[in-house]
């Protein structure tokens, strides 16, 4: 066999290799993505239109995250927080807008004392679903209701919608700062108009 054919089926090979070897790299990112951002990856998928476009903005949450120098609330910190959050639940019973409008700064707070940028909204649902994909929806959701109440766009049960969308995301923020929550410090559940 002449030699130009070996060199020809050489460079076959290679690139046959590489293609395989772009493929499982691919497979792997994604992979990797879907383990991480769970159903946010669906979203993100959505919302660029495509799965390329998707995964460059889920690597993108993950490249900024990495700047990020996040830290667990200390101990008085977390204490501080469970006894707000049972003040702003009992608040519910007597004023329900106005406690949908502290639980969402609340949790503003908790991410600013954990180290996340605060600035806007879409950036924090964004930064936070990288450790915390499984609740990034109930903090959209929980704002979407919040926001409509400061509209006057708002009945009880999307208050109370709202209430549990936050709570969702503060017990996750709590207790990712390092403490698991003993049942003693629970903050109790807010059920429709009152306290439990």
């Amino acid at each position: 066999m002449p030699t130009w054919a070996w060199v020809l089926i050489a460079v076959a090979v290679v690139v046959l290799l590489a293609a395989a070897v772009w493929v499982w790299a691919a497979r792997r990112r994604t992979e990797h993505l879907r383990a991480r951002f769970g159903p946010e990856y669906d979203r993100a998928v959505q919302s660029a239109d495509g799965r390329r476009g998707g995964e460059a903005e889920l690597v993108a949450r993950e490249e900024r995250h990495e700047q990020f120098e996040l830290r667990p609330l200390s101990a008085p910190a977390r204490d501080r927080y469970l006894e707000s959050w049972r003040v702003v639940q009992a608040q519910f019973v007597d004023d329900p807008r106005g406690a949908v409008a502290s639980a969402d700064s609340m949790i503003q707070s908790v991410m600013r004392d954990c180290g996340y940028p605060v600035e806007d909204f879409d950036q924090r649902a964004s930064d936070l679903s990288v450790d915390h994909a499984h609740v990034a929806e109930h903090y959209r959701e929980g704002h979407r209701l919040a926001t409509e109440s400061a509209h006057g766009d708002d009945s009880t049960e999307d208050l109370r919608h709202a209430m549990q969308h936050y709570r969702a995301l503060f017990e996750e923020l709590v207790d990712s700062s390092g403490n698991a929550t003993d049942s003693t410090n629970d903050p109790p559940r807010v059920s429709a108009g009152k306290e439990s």
